[in-house]
């Protein structure tokens, strides 16, 4: 990713917006944990992750185990799987929330769903009442 693709992608993911505007630990440093709640769907890699939130990759890493024991990866990755069970308890279609929160394969998704809640997407959608699935 050159500078200018990461300066768009910061731009993108970092609204002007006091609502959205990320919380800053210092003049030139978001701050790291806002800024991944904030934007823990999107579709970037561990580096663009960094130079979105202004950092080296080495200099996001050491940052992150400032408010998080787990790596940068599986906090993502737990994240997501979080966002997915809430929304599929609310009755939101597997395939959908697979790529709402984040992830590219459904496969993948639903196997790493079991692997943590003991359960498929599938049982864990199914387990709500009726009134409260997507009508598709």
């Amino acid at each position: 990713m050159t500078n200018e693709q990461a300066i768009h992608t910061q731009d993108t993911l970092l609204s002007t917006t006091d609502e959205y505007a990320p919380r800053r630990v210092d003049s030139k440093k978001i701050d790291l944990e806002d800024f991944m709640e904030r934007n823990f769907r999107s579709d970037l890699s561990m580096t663009e992750f960094a130079r979105a939130a202004g950092r080296s990759l080495s200099t996001f890493k050491r940052d992150f185990k400032q408010f998080s024991t787990l790596s940068p990866e599986r906090w993502l990755t737990n994240r997501r799987l979080l966002a997915a069970h809430d929304l599929l308890r609310r009755g939101r279609r597997v395939s959908d929330v697979c790529f709402d929160v984040g992830f590219k394969n459904v496969s993948h998704f639903s196997a790493i769903f079991k692997r943590k809640f003991g359960q498929t997407p599938g049982q864990v959608r199914k387990a709500q009442p009726a009134d409260t699935e997507d009508k598709d």
